[in-house]
């Protein structure tokens, strides 16, 4: 893929190598480059991007390669009330996928709109993001919002409540076609008008949906696969708790325990019955600086970006070690926040927060 593009500019990122991934070499370790797509700004003015994914098929408005970025904030700068999705090619252009207004959704989602990085695009053209809306920006006014289905002409068609969906933060899918299982992390629960500051109920849920043609997807059964996540209010980042989710090759969820600046391995995630409680520890510390957003590598290894600066680490989780870590251009604290792998494996997609921008490492 060939990704330069509006305002693009070239500096050197300064690499780090500890150790060999699984396959060979840390895959992030190939990539020399940042550039910036593009601003992920729409017209209503929403900012603070938080969900990264790529489309996997063309459908209507989607278009094969493409990425759907989400924005968490409206244009007063207030964490919670974003209400936008962009979609941004290869080359670029920007337009806008779909506005959420929450006076018309087709079902309930407590608090209304406040978009996550909780964002997927299934294979069949369905749109999928959380939402954890605020009426003010605060977490003392957050709630537990909902996911919201979007068709892939742009449309809300759907939202799915309740069932321990209570602030979702981030999601990643085993999407089947006809079948797909969502794993959503939630960051609310126990927390009631920003009260207590410090709770351990976070958690990661398994939804089971089923896809039929253009008909919007049914939510079959809920199950609870990992719980006990440390989540904490904060002023900036309104809520810390459990965030990034990928799934590895044998069927084990992997999640990015940022309070503990750890990454946790749920193991059979697809058809465990139970919760795991926060998952045995893959690795803990190190390079691991609050991480947030999270995405499996093409060689099995997990990615991760810190909150806490402006790194992405790379994770042996086999070995159980930090094979590489790369600065991201020094965009310092809290400007990371959802990573994807970029089509053919030719680098990572990333948004920048602080100055509300998509990037790509490569």
């Amino acid at each position: 893929m060939t990704a330069l593009a509006v305002g693009a500019f070239a500096p050197s990122a300064s690499a780090h190598s500890t150790g060999e991934g699984f396959f060979g070499k840390p895959f992030i370790n190939q990539f020399h480059k940042v550039d910036v797509i593009a601003s992920t700004v729409p017209a209503n003015g929403d900012v603070n991007p938080y969900g990264v994914a790529v489309i996997p098929r063309s459908k209507d408005k989607l278009r094969k390669g493409d990425v759907l970025v989400s924005n968490f904030n409206n244009a007063n700068n207030k964490q919670g009330t974003g209400t936008t999705i962009v979609q941004i090619s290869r080359d670029g252009n920007v337009r806008l996928f779909a506005q959420i207004d929450a006076a018309k959704l087709p079902g309930a989602c407590p608090g209304g709109v406040g978009l996550t990085t909780a964002l997927v695009v299934l294979r069949t053209g369905w749109v999928i993001v959380g939402s954890l809306p605020t009426a003010d920006g605060s977490s003392a006014t957050a709630q537990p919002g909902c996911l919201i289905v979007l068709d892939s002409k742009g449309r809300v068609r759907e939202t799915f409540s309740g069932n321990g969906i209570n602030g979702p933060w981030d999601m990643t899918a085993a999407d089947f076609g006809g079948s797909v299982d969502l794993f959503v992390t939630n960051v609310l629960n126990g927390i009631v008008g920003g009260q207590p500051a410090t709770t351990d109920q976070g958690t990661v849920l398994r939804l089971e949906l089923k896809i039929e043609g253009d008909k919007p997807p049914v939510l079959r059964k809920t199950t609870t696969i990992a719980s006990g996540f440390t989540e904490q209010t904060d002023p900036d980042a309104l809520i810390i708790g459990p965030t990034g989710v990928g799934l590895g090759w044998d069927g084990t969820l992997y999640v990015a325990d940022t309070v503990a600046s750890r990454i946790a391995a749920i193991p059979n995630a697809i058809v465990r019955k139970t919760s795991a409680g926060t998952g045995r520890t893959v690795t803990q510390g190190g390079h691991l600086n609050g991480p947030l957003g999270l995405a499996i590598a093409p060689n099995g290894n997990v990615l991760t970006v810190n909150g806490g600066d402006g790194n992405i680490v790379e994770t042996n989780p086999h070995q159980g070690a930090q094979v590489a870590f790369r600065t991201l251009d020094d965009l310092g604290a809290g400007a990371l926040f959802g990573l994807a792998v970029a089509p053919d494996n030719h680098g990572v997609y990333f948004v920048d927060d602080t100055n509300n921008e998509l990037r790509l490492l490569h």
